[in-house]
């Protein structure tokens, strides 16, 4: 009895770490870190892509959290850096009193990126409808998905499994945020394992499937749009 319980505990073990391999296996070579030695250079590393994606992170008194507002610096210094044409910012607007992407558009038009080159996805509820809908509703072909590090290996290869032809561009929270990032790090192996049944057994659709928006196509069809 002693010895069953223990194979199938090995079992279990082994079966809850295959979504981590496959999100590590998948991302690998496509990812990069927006810190380092020489932060300044990581740019030169990022291909140039349609549009950076940016994932919703949570607000606090209607503002972005620090995890949140880091994701949009870094969506900023690829568009001054002229790897993306066009900002998508995907978050939750499940309700009147709660909205992600325009907090996010305020934010960067406060640092002076134009309204011009934002796209508001109200409906990106988790990173799987994020990405589902970067290609089905907005009609994204090539982005570079910006998040945390350790959300980065899900998020890329979410957006990968979704026909996004995906970078992806991590912050480094773990050294300004230590303690909520070792809390969201240990969630990543339950979320991976969702993300995993979502996009390779279920085939979830997204909450909201569309209709289909054609701003960001408006934008990457402007003379020299890097990525088109």
């Amino acid at each position: 009895m002693l010895r069953r319980t223990y194979q199938g505990l090995v079992a279990l073990s082994v079966l809850a770490l295959v979504p981590m391999t496959w999100a590590w296996l998948s991302s690998s070579g496509h990812r990069v870190a927006a810190e380092g030695r020489a932060p300044a250079a990581w740019p030169a590393r990022v291909p140039e892509t349609q549009a950076a994606l940016v994932l919703g992170a949570g607000l606090y008194a209607d503002q972005p959290t620090l995890m949140l507002a880091r994701r949009l610096d870094i969506a900023a210094e690829l568009y001054r850096a002229g790897k993306v044409r066009a900002l998508l910012l995907s978050g939750d607007n499940s309700r009147k009193d709660y909205d992600e992407p325009t907090a996010m558009r305020d934010y960067l038009r406060a640092r002076g990126v134009p309204d011009a080159v934002m796209v508001l996805d109200y409906a990106g509820f988790d990173t799987w409808d994020s990405c589902v809908r970067a290609r089905k509703v907005f009609g994204a072909e090539r982005v570079t998905v910006v998040t945390q590090e350790f959300h980065l290996p899900r998020a890329v290869t979410l957006c990968r499994t979704a026909g996004l032809e995906t970078f992806g561009v991590g912050d480094d929270s773990a050294r300004r945020l230590p303690g909520p990032t070792y809390v969201y790090a240990a969630r990543e192996l339950f979320a991976t394992a969702k993300a995993f049944a979502d996009a390779k057994i279920l085939h979830s659709d997204p909450v909201f499937p569309g209709p289909r928006e054609v701003s960001l196509t408006r934008i990457l069809s402007q003379p020299g749009a890097p990525g088109a």
